[in-house]
C-alpha cells in the first residue's frame, strides 16, 4: 500500500510512535528531500536505512507510475519535509494515480502546520479554507485576494518571511485594514510566536523583518446586511453572466446569509 506519514513541523518530540515504527520497518521511502529524511532518521535514532526515492514538485508526475507499481507489491512510505504529504507538498499526483490503479492509500496522521495555526489563532474554526501560498507577484496576489474578499470562512495561508510585509499590505488593501489577522511563526519550535492584530497593524509590524516558517490566518468576511430584493438582484446578475440559477442562489446565500431557497424561489419568479 501507499502510506502517507506526517513528520514533525519543528519539534522532534511531535514524531508519533507510529511514524517511528514505520521508519524503522520501511523498505522504500519516497520523500520530498532525501537528505532531510536521512537527518530525520538520525535525529529519531532510527537505524534502518531503506531505499530512498526523491519525490518532489519537479519529478512527481514522472515518478508516480513507478511508485504505484512498487506500492502494488509492497508498502511505500511517503514523506514531505515537514507535516502531512499532499497538503501544499508533493503527493497529490501520486495518490491520484494510486487510487486510479486500485492501490490502497492510508495515512499516519500527525503534525499539521495548517491545523496548528488555525487552532491557536483565536479565529473561528468551525469552517475554514486552506489557500496554500499566495502568488509571488504583486498583481496576481492582489487578484487572488480580491477573489477572496467575500469569503466568510476563516482562511489559512503559508507565506515566505521575505514576502510577508507586502502580502499583509495587500490583505489590508483588498480585504480591509481592520480585518483580523494572525501571524504564526516557527510553530512548535523554541522561538514560536503568535501575533494577532488587524491587517494594517501586522503589515506595519512585518516591515521590520520577520524570520522563520510562517502561517497566516485571516478572519472571514462578515455576512452582508442586505434585504431579499437586493439579494435577488445579485443572483440575477450572476445568472446574466451565465451562472446557473441554483449555483448563483447558493453563492449569494453564502455571501449574505440570506436563505438559498428564498433567493432561488424569488429569483425564479422574477425571471
Amino acid at each position: 500500500m501507499l502510506i502517507l506519514a506526517a513528520t514533525p513541523i519543528g519539534n522532534l518530540g511531535d514524531a508519533t510512535v507510529r511514524l517511528v515504527e514505520a521508519l524503522g520497518s520501511a523498505r522504500i521511502i519516497a520523500s520530498e528531500d532525501t537528505r532531510v529524511t536521512l537527518k530525520l532518521l538520525n535525529a529519531l535514532g532510527v537505524e534502518n536505512r531503506p531505499r530512498l526515492i526523491s519525490l518532489n514538485d519537479h519529478n512527481e508526475t514522472a515518478k508516480a507510475a513507478e511508485l504505484v507499481a512498487l506500492a502494488a507489491e509492497e508498502d511505500v512510505l511517503v514523506l514531505s519535509d515537514a507535516g502531512m504529504p499532499v497538503v501544499s507538498d508533493p503527493g497529490f499526483h501520486l495518490v491520484e494515480a494510486a487510487a486510479a490503479a486500485g492501490v490502497r492509500v492510508t495515512a499516519l496522521p500527525g503534525p499539521s502546520a495548517v491545523l496548528t495555526a488555525l487552532a491557536v489563532s483565536g479565529l473561528p474554526t468551525d469552517r475554514f479554507t486552506f489557500e496554500g501560498f499566495l502568488p509571488r507577484k504583486g498583481g496576481e496576489r492582489t487578484a487572488a485576494l480580491r477573489a477572496l474578499a467575500r469569503e466568510r470562512r476563516t482562511m489559512v495561508f503559508f507565506e515566505s518571511p521575505n514576502r510577508l510585509a507586502a502580502a499583509l499590505q495587500d490583505v489590508a488593501a483588498q480585504l480591509g485594514a481592520d480585518r483580523r489577522v494572525v501571524v504564526c511563526r516557527e510553530l512548535t519550535k523554541f522561538y514560536e510566536e503568535v501575533r494577532r492584530g488587524t491587517a494594517a497593524e501586522l503589515a506595519e509590524w512585518a516591515e521590520g523583518g520577520v524570520r522563520g516558517e510562517i502561517c497566516v490566518v485571516i478572519e472571514g468576511a462578515a455576512a452582508l446586511s442586505i434585504d431579499l430584493d437586493t439579494g435577488v438582484e445579485q443572483v440575477l446578475e450572476l445568472v446574466s453572466d451565465g451562472v446557473r440559477l441554483k449555483d448563483a442562489s447558493a453563492a449569494i446565500a453564502e455571501e449574505t446569509g440570506l436563505g438559498r431557497r428564498d433567493l432561488y424561489e424569488a429569483a425564479l419568479r422574477r425571471k
